[in-house]
């Protein structure tokens, strides 16, 4: 088998609606007031935000828009775009599960949907990359997950039948587009759960 991973929720910490809570306090100003506003942000990783991640927007282009579709002033929008990276921090049993997968000579993947000027920081900061045989950034391939185009070309990519590809992503649509291209997908919460699965699966 050869595991894919994805980055934000599972390797790294992604909790939108926590950062707005600590920025944008007087509009996500509770759990459930914050959580809202984290829809409403990201738009489910589609609209805006996904041309973010598939490159075809900048940072420049996304905060008038985020701003003009929620009534965010520009200033406090950009705020949020340029806080992402920094709150983008390893989550150590994730790495810890990645390094013993890499330990045992698993091939190891990873598959992410990222904007350009994030995964420009957060590529190189980040040690257990080395992991890695290969991987995608949405970004840098004009293609976003769930679009089953992604799921093709990382096929390709990583040089395996689909059956032999085991995926771990945060971000249920991404899980069943996996399935649906015929690879194994778990959807991800924490990482022992994650190992214990894939070993009552006999994956590991």
């Amino acid at each position: 088998m050869k595991f894919v991973f994805d980055l934000g929720g599972v390797l790294l910490r992604w909790q939108p609606a926590e950062l707005l809570q600590r920025l944008l306090p007087a509009q996500a100003h509770d759990a459930a007031s914050a959580a809202l506003w984290g829809q409403r942000f990201v738009q489910g990783y589609g609209g805006d935000w996904g041309e973010f991640d598939r490159g075809t927007l900048d940072a420049d282009a996304l905060v008038p828009r985020i701003a003009a579709r929620t009534g965010l002033g520009a200033d406090d929008v950009r705020r949020v775009v340029d806080a992402v990276p920094q709150s983008l921090q390893p989550l150590p049993d994730s790495v810890a599960l990645l390094r013993r997968l890499h330990d045992t000579g698993r091939e190891l993947y990873f598959l992410s949907n990222m904007p350009t000027p994030y995964a420009a920081i957060v590529e190189p900061r980040e040690d257990f990359f080395a992991c890695f045989r290969g991987g995608i950034f949405s970004c840098r391939e004009g293609l976003i997950k769930p679009e089953p185009a992604i799921y093709a070309l990382a096929q390709q990519r990583f040089g395996a039948e689909a059956q032999a590809l085991v995926f771990l992503d945060d971000h249920g649509p991404n899980v069943l587009a996996a399935r649906a291209a015929g690879w194994q997908a778990l959807q991800f919460t924490d990482a022992a759960r994650a190992e214990a699965e894939m070993r009552v699966r006999g994956w590991v």
